[in-house]
């Protein structure tokens, strides 16, 4: 992207504090050599190391396969100087599986969730990603799903056959939206996540993400310094989730809820 020609400065999303503009034009022109010099190649190395490496100890264990990226989304978050703090984990204790759904404002929601959920979880993620060189094929290896958005029947069956990997605290994670967000308000939920929970007998918890729209706007390859806040909500027992629409409306009004709060009650939990 042209630092000559930034976009217009758009309102801050729910839940995001105001910045002077001069100071994240500031932060912009500050981090970008750094960018080009240093994260962008760090990229390009971490993903074929810690994906080769997801790959060569999956065949041991997925859920020590899944820590290759972890390290992989805190090393990026770090040397991006993106802090994530975390709130509400004891809300989901470890040990237990759960249908976790965020909503989503970027692509560092990846990298915040991955690195410092602090839950063992397989991703449900667009079919065309398996095919990323190193990424892709590290995320299969450890078990995430990938689904055929294009092919509801399709992205049924994927959702059915991954269901013997979620047992033992190993849980599920959604984006409920299906896509970014262009604005960081809530987009309509789709019922996915909600069906499967429904299935399996599963609580869902309700996640939400904030400050990842800012840290890395759309359309932009400069990550701005900041901080990731993830709030993770009470979860929705089981046996609510028996009325779909009635779950829906819950974890649309907490992760919403999340949005709007005060973000400086979050708690420091992993940054």
């Amino acid at each position: 992207m042209d630092l000559d020609r930034l976009p217009p400065r758009e309102p801050s999303p729910p839940g995001e504090r105001e910045s002077p503009p001069e100071r994240d034009d500031l932060r912009r022109w500050l981090v970008a050599p750094w960018t080009l010099l240093v994260f962008l190649p760090l990229v390009v190395v971490t993903t074929v190391f810690w994906g080769i490496l997801a790959i060569a100890l999956a065949a041991l264990s997925k859920k020590l396969a899944f820590h290759c990226g972890v390290v992989w989304a805190r090393c990026l978050c770090w040397a991006s100087f993106v802090r994530v703090r975390v709130a509400g984990r004891e809300r989901a204790p470890a040990g237990t599986s759960y249908v976790f759904l965020a909503n989503h404002q970027g692509d560092y929601d990846i990298l915040a969730l991955y690195g410092f959920l602090g839950r063992q979880f397989r991703w449900v993620m667009k079919q065309e990603l398996r095919k990323v060189p190193f990424l892709g094929w590290g995320c299969a290896a450890i078990g995430h799903i990938f689904v055929d958005r294009s092919n509801p029947r399709a992205a049924i069956a994927s959702l059915d056959a991954a269901k013997p990997r979620l047992a033992g605290g190993v849980s599920v994670l959604f984006f409920p939206e299906g896509t970014r967000s262009p604005d960081g308000r809530l987009l309509p939920f789709k019922k996915g996540g909600f069906q499967m929970a429904r299935q399996l007998g599963l609580p869902i918890v309700p996640v939400t993400i904030s400050g990842s729209l800012r840290a890395l706007p759309k359309g932009s390859i400069f990550p701005r310094p900041g901080t990731i806040r993830i709030e993770i909500h009470e979860p929705i027992p089981a046996a609510e989730v028996q009325d779909l629409d009635r779950a829906m409306a819950t974890a649309r009004a907490r992760i919403e809820a999340g949005l709007t709060a005060e973000p400086d009650r979050a708690r420091s939990g992993g940054g």
